[in-house]
């Protein structure tokens, strides 16, 4: 972590706003804070954040409403959700949408900060991993890694940050097949918190994006009891 990493913390409760603050401060990180997501969006055009993390219900402009306006944006920044227990159809759209990872309240703000340093370093190791690497073609899709930036048939492809991620550790490997866990260990890293559901989320949005029948897939292959695996052509 670096002095000059910025963290956002938006959450409608003040104690808890105080208390990720203050936790996060000493550890170093420059913290902004907001009560709603229009105070959210304001802040993250003044001050842009190195990470977000993002109570769901929130007034004004809810968590899932302003990560959907991040992502459509094409906003990279990494999200943490803070979720209320048993919420999971909101912790699943949210991971839909671009999440990185969730917490559930009630929560413990050392292990909120841990979650905090885990995704950091993942999306460093991402940015360092892919500056190395030269692009991939299989079919009509194209990855590339410097750009981030994916085409299919010639045309630009939105994906989240970590939807690349995947889509990239797939196309370089293609024809191998890889579980769930396998993926959460590569994709999201061994500190992830998450769940195995997480990978089946990712996997259904790229579909949707990449694929010209996402429930007749010809890249993202289910083989079936075991995983994932990213065709050799197409």
């Amino acid at each position: 972590m670096t002095q000059s990493q910025r963290i956002l913390v938006v959450d409608d409760e003040p104690n808890i706003r105080e208390v990720v603050e203050l936790y996060l401060r000493r550890e170093g990180f420059k913290v902004d804070v907001a009560a709603d997501g229009a105070a959210a969006l304001s802040s993250i055009e003044q001050h842009p954040p190195d990470l977000i993390v993002l109570d769901l219900m929130l007034p004004v402009l809810g968590g899932i409403q302003l990560t959907r306006i991040l992502r459509d944006s094409q906003l990279s920044v990494p999200i943490i959700m803070l979720t209320a227990k048993g919420a999971e159809d909101d912790r699943i759209s949210g991971l839909e949408l671009g999440a990185d990872d969730y917490v559930t309240k009630p929560f413990s703000p050392k292990e909120l900060v841990a979650r905090v340093k885990a995704v950091l370093r993942r999306t460093a190791g991402d940015k360092a991993n892919a500056d190395a690497s030269q692009p991939v073609t299989i079919g009509a899709v194209q990855a590339n890694p410097t750009t981030r930036q994916v085409l299919k048939d010639g045309r630009e492809v939105t994906l989240t940050a970590k939807e690349f991620d995947l889509l990239w550790f797939l196309m370089n490997h293609p024809g191998q097949v890889f579980t769930r866990d396998q993926l959460l260990d590569n994709v999201w890293g061994y500190d992830f918190f998450g769940d195995a559901s997480t990978v089946t989320v990712h996997v259904r949005r790229l579909r949707e994006k990449i694929e010209a029948k996402p429930t007749k897939p010809v890249y993202i292959l289910t083989v079936w009891g075991v995983g994932y695996k990213f065709a050799t052509d197409a």
